[in-house]
């Protein structure tokens, strides 16, 4: 059975579209020129963060981000920026008996909001940074799987990348939901290791119904 479900945070939860502008006003290149090269990039399987080098080679993304604070210009995001299934979804899951997480790959800050935005909703918020560990690595499932009260097998991940998400989800002994949206889910949606996912789902508000289903032995 399905008794926990834990979600990654930017494009399951909140949409970026915002924050990525920002970045791109913050180097001083048309958004739609920076978000263009952001596709490129993830379409040929780098590392997101090499988009940032295209504009500016040496770029510290850690230290940029230092820098946007101390000009009052953090990364940052709030209930606008969530998509508008989120709480229908986490209130059906809750009312329904699951232990609910957030566990994503975030900055100390940005923790610090979704403790603000989730109080109270779930059970677990959790980032790299508390962790020390990032995925894909396996340690961040491990911590993961030693936070949660339940075996690895009932748990569910959710998140919108296939690298990131799901592959290393499935491979700790959990299962995983792919969801199909954001710059990484519409990419990655016709790789055939998609199939892998044990969910695949263009909305959080299929998941109540889908882990019910799971969970009487109908799927």
């Amino acid at each position: 059975m399905i008794k926990a479900v834990v979600f990654d945070v930017g494009e399951c939860l909140v949409d970026e579209t915002r924050e990525y502008g920002t970045w791109a006003d913050w180097l001083g290149v048309p958004r739609h020129t920076f978000v263009a090269q952001f596709g490129a990039t993830i379409a040929q399987g780098k590392d997101y963060r090499e988009t940032f080098q295209v504009f500016r080679p040496g770029f510290d993304l850690d230290g940029e981000r230092d820098k946007r604070a101390a000009a009052g210009r953090p990364e940052t995001f709030g209930e606008e920026d969530l998509y508008p299934d989120v709480r229908p979804a986490l209130a059906r899951l809750r009312s329904d008996g699951a232990w609910l997480g957030i566990a994503g790959n975030q900055t100390l800050r940005a923790g610090a909001v979704l403790r603000e935005l989730f109080a109270g909703d779930v059970d677990l918020i959790a980032t790299s940074d508390d962790w020390c560990a990032a995925k894909p690595d396996g340690a961040f499932f491990r911590r993961l799987a030693a936070a949660a009260p339940v075996a690895p097998r009932e748990i569910l991940y959710v998140g919108d990348r296939l690298d990131n998400d799901v592959m290393p989800a499935l491979a700790a002994g959990m299962r995983a939901a792919l969801i199909r949206r954001g710059p990484w889910g519409w990419i990655q949606r016709h790789d055939p290791a998609v199939r892998r996912a044990t969910f695949r789902i263009d909305s959080l508000a299929e998941l109540g119904d889908l882990v019910t289903a799971f969970n009487a032995g109908a799927c």
